[in-house]
């Protein structure tokens, strides 16, 4: 397994690894994430689907692949 390019953890200092894990909280807590969060468990996942969240607050259930894939444009520049 050692070959494998996906590397699920980050190899991150233990200072980087905490100051990391309050940034991940504090974005977690934000009203916004907190309203999103709330409205994907009322409505529930489903296997091979994601809830994607669009700019005007409507939401519409996507493929996992486009939703996490940034619909083909990637994550780089997100």
């Amino acid at each position: 397994m050692n070959s494998s390019p996906i590397k699920l953890k980050q190899k991150l200092s233990p200072k980087a690894s905490t100051a990391k894990a309050k940034r991940d909280l504090v974005m977690a807590k934000t009203p916004a994430r907190r309203f999103k969060k709330a409205q994907n468990q009322r409505l529930g996942q489903r296997a091979g689907s994601d809830i994607h969240h669009k700019p005007d607050g409507s939401i519409k259930r996507v493929s996992i692949k486009n939703n996490r894939g940034n619909f083909g444009n990637g994550t780089k520049t997100e």
